[in-house]
């Protein structure tokens, strides 16, 4: 099996793993799979055990004195690294984001009906991004947009926290609104 890895070279780009033949170092301290250790002996020896038991040599620790080396399974063992991480991936709770668009003109009842959509996002556990949207010579005059956010914010305080405040980023004056923790 050694051989057959080494004959890909041993060393993907992906993983930077020094493996089997690439091994440069002409002393290694061996480690075996089921933690056995083989103490510090010469690279072919090394390879030649990892050859014996159809396995891999893996360099684990290469800036150590002498570097240290496992026998190992590498497929097997990258497989399981790969199968920890989707696990992991998969417990991590999705941050869903939503927007809420206003704009400088907006009369009072339209802000109420978005403000009403915004704390439904909250109450669900969702992020809501406020958005004043800057159009022509609002631009000259971005407190506008803030002073909507601002007045928006009130209506908000009971089932959010302020994230960030009202600031500008390009045409947009965005405020960032979390749910308040349960």
């Amino acid at each position: 099996m050694s051989r057959q890895h080494s004959n890909r070279g041993g060393r993907s780009k992906k993983d930077d793993v020094i493996m089997n033949d690439n091994i440069r170092a002409t002393e290694l301290r061996v480690l075996g799979d089921d933690g056995e250790q083989f103490g510090i002996i010469s690279r072919a020896d090394a390879l030649q055990i990892a050859e014996d038991k159809g396995l891999d040599l893996v360099l684990v620790s290469p800036d150590a004195k002498p570097p240290v080396a496992k026998v190992m399974d590498y497929g097997k063992h990258k497989y399981e690294v790969e199968k920890k991480k989707k696990e992991a991936k998969k417990n991590q709770k999705k941050i869903e984001v939503k927007e809420v668009k206003f704009s400088c003109k907006i009369a009072e009842n339209d802000i109420a009906y978005k403000v009403k959509h915004a704390r439904e996002f909250l109450e669900k556990g969702k992020h809501v991004k406020l958005r004043v949207f800057l159009r022509g010579r609002e631009m000259a005059n971005p407190e506008l947009g803030v002073e909507v956010l601002k007045r928006v914010w009130p209506m908000l305080e009971d089932v959010g926290n302020l994230e960030k405040d009202a600031h500008q980023e390009g045409r947009y004056i965005n405020m960032y609104v979390t749910p308040l923790k349960k």
